[in-house]
């Protein structure tokens, strides 16, 4: 029996939960379906230091948890399970959940959020949250005066690289080309920084640690030869993957799949669906600006309805 729904949030973390919690103080009763990673990105993550009204820091879990709570006792029905299909095509949008449950929604907040590209390595899974990082911005400021290092040669490994290189002893980029494939501008700025090395055409075989995290890494040059560097910080800069799979064919996105919105919205290319957090972010990816932009999904949606 298809079961009908004013609001439905698909995704949670920082944006879903707050559009959650934004969306039931306006007596739009939202059901919010988790996804498969309840929480989001943020609950990989140990200690948040950045996130406003906590400054004794707190961790993702933690965070997570709490801003679950909040959407809930303000009434929001938040469910386990996973969108598997959706269609856009028309109002009310058809949505199934784990391939068997079916939704009718007036209006859909998309907040799936957008996952960071690794390597692959088992050690690089083994030690994820305990050394192991895919935002400088987030983690850096945990490896003051240490030594640690970065993977990638586009302008976002550059600029996390410089970001880095202000609180750390030493900057390790780790480009498995001979060359970076960052600006002028930016290839400028490493270059200039004088503790940064740069290695190119080096990849990494594996990444070394202990039960107090990572300790080191072996790289493995392109003629075959291998290095161990020193480190504390292994920091990924190698892109994000949005999560739009389900989207693809009936929303506008951008070259890289990122949800398009009207500028200052949440709005998306099909009325009645909004979009919040990273699915539609690829410039700051930070749990603040994911939370401000549900907000903003949640009181878009409230004045669609009342229109």
């Amino acid at each position: 029996m298809e079961e009908q729904v004013r609001v439905l949030i698909i995704g949670s973390g920082p944006a879903g939960y707050t559009a959650a919690i934004y969306a039931s103080r306006a007596n739009l009763k939202p059901v919010l379906y988790e996804g498969i990673e309840p929480g989001g990105q943020l609950t990989t993550t140990t200690d948040v230091e950045n996130f406003p009204g906590h400054p004794d820091s707190v961790s993702g879990p933690d965070l997570m948890g709490l801003m679950r709570r909040q959407a809930e006792r303000f009434g929001a029905d938040i469910r386990t399970g996973n969108v598997t299909r959706a269609d856009l095509s028309s109002r009310p949008f058809h949505v199934v959940i784990d391939g068997e449950k079916e939704i009718k929604a007036e209006t859909l907040i998309i907040a799936t959020g957008a996952t960071a590209k690794y390597l692959g390595l088992p050690s690089e899974t083994k030690f994820r949250g305990q050394g192991v990082s895919a935002c400088a911005t987030c983690d850096g400021f945990f490896y003051r005066k240490k030594d640690v290092a970065v993977v990638g040669g586009g302008d976002t490994a550059c600029e996390e690289a410089t970001y880095l290189a202000s609180l750390c002893r030493k900057v390790y980029l780790i480009v498995r080309k001979p060359h970076l494939r960052a600006s002028k501008a930016m290839q400028q700025r490493v270059f200039n920084t004088p503790n940064i090395e740069v290695l190119f055409e080096h990849n990494t075989a594996e990444v070394l640690g202990d039960d107090s995290g990572v300790t080191g890494a072996l790289l493995r040059r392109n003629d075959g030869s291998e290095r161990k560097i020193d480190i504390a910080g292994f920091f990924l800069a190698i892109g994000h993957h949005p999560n739009t799979e389900l989207f693809a064919e009936q929303l506008a996105l951008d070259a890289e799949g990122y949800i398009k919105v009207e500028p200052g919205t949440s709005k998306t290319s099909v009325e009645g669906v909004f979009a919040a957090g990273d699915v539609k972010d690829p410039h700051y990816r930070q749990a603040i600006t994911a939370a401000a932009s549900g907000c903003v999904a949640a009181l878009d949606c409230e004045r669609f309805l009342l229109q």
